[in-house]
């Protein structure tokens, strides 16, 4: 019983990761790794060399920066209409939103990928942060949407570097769809609500999500808070769960309840055009819980983004 609540609780307070996925942070800094480093000179993610997307149907590896993204596409690519491009939570993979992308691509162009260490995807060679990740983004978005405007649809961690990314990519992010996004400020939250003193499951679950944001997860990437900045006036929907399954949690449950609820508030500061819901009869898996409900968010911030 306490493997089952360990697990379920590392699940929704970090990104997913649990158990044998976790694994050893080394001893660089993220910041010592470059994916780009070798191609640097001829690689400009902000060139104005015109971008053609591949209009591909399937799943297959491509490179960026040296390294094969396992991706895959469907639905027919327009010019000028948003591509919706979906990001997986920490410890899953681009075969987890399949079926999402399978219903949102009889109306819409829409592509996943697994970011490295991930799924198909080539293992990172060192620690990765917010800046690492969001390079092999940007090269995975010139290969899949090309000049076309984007629309980032994210759950868990994969809410949390779409949100991050955003900002800083205007040109070509049009609206962001956040499926219980871990918050901006998760790990001051976990230390904040659940004390060092604390003892027994509420102590392991505090240990255990602290080592997977600094960096012993799969994808060896380090999570750090940060303030939520502006993307601009672009469509912003954020979606939370209703199941208070955080509850659970012995003593400190309530409160990580409230402190995730206060996060996705947080959120809406991404643009002035920014809507919270929750979705009800969801856990953590609001797209695998309710379906219905991402797919018409994320249908309607993509017509939205196409105006």
């Amino acid at each position: 019983m306490l493997r089952k609540f360990k697990a379920s609780a590392v699940a929704v307070l970090c990104c997913t990761v649990v158990g044998a996925g976790l694994a050893g942070a080394g001893s660089a800094s993220a910041a010592d790794w470059d994916p780009f480093a070798k191609k640097e000179a001829e690689w400009d993610p902000f060139a104005s060399t015109p971008r053609k997307a591949d209009p591909f149907s399937g799943t297959k590896k491509i490179e960026v920066g040296g390294r094969l993204v396992n991706v895959s596409c469907s639905g027919d690519l327009v010019a000028g209409k948003p591509v919706v491009v979906l990001l997986h939570g920490g410890g899953d993979g681009l075969d987890k939103m399949a079926a999402l992308q399978k219903t949102l691509s009889v109306k819409n162009r829409v592509c996943s990928y697994d970011r490295l260490g991930a799924g198909g995807s080539d293992r990172p060679e060192g620690l990765q942060d917010f800046a690492s990740s969001g390079k092999v983004l940007t090269g995975v978005l010139d290969r899949l949407a090309g000049d076309n405007p984007v629309v980032l649809a994210g759950h868990s961690l994969g809410g949390l570097i779409a949100a991050r990314y955003a900002p800083e990519h205007r040109d070509r992010v049009k609206g962001l769809v956040l499926l219980d996004a871990t918050p901006s400020t998760m790990i001051a939250d976990i230390t904040k609500v659940i004390p060092a003193s604390a003892k027994g499951p509420a102590a392991e679950v505090r240990a255990q999500n602290l080592a997977i944001f600094h960096g012993q997860n799969p994808e060896k990437l380090v999570i750090t808070d940060g303030k939520v900045r502006s993307a601009g006036n672009i469509p912003v929907e954020v979606i939370r769960h209703g199941k208070q399954y955080l509850a659970a949690v012995p003593t400190y449950g309530p409160r990580l309840e409230q402190a995730w609820t206060a996060g996705q508030r947080k959120w809406l500061g991404l643009s002035s055009r920014s809507k919270l819901s929750t979705a009800k009869n969801s856990g953590h898996y609001i797209y695998l819980d309710q379906p219905k409900i991402a797919v018409q968010a994320i249908r309607r911030v993509a017509s939205q983004a196409a105006r």
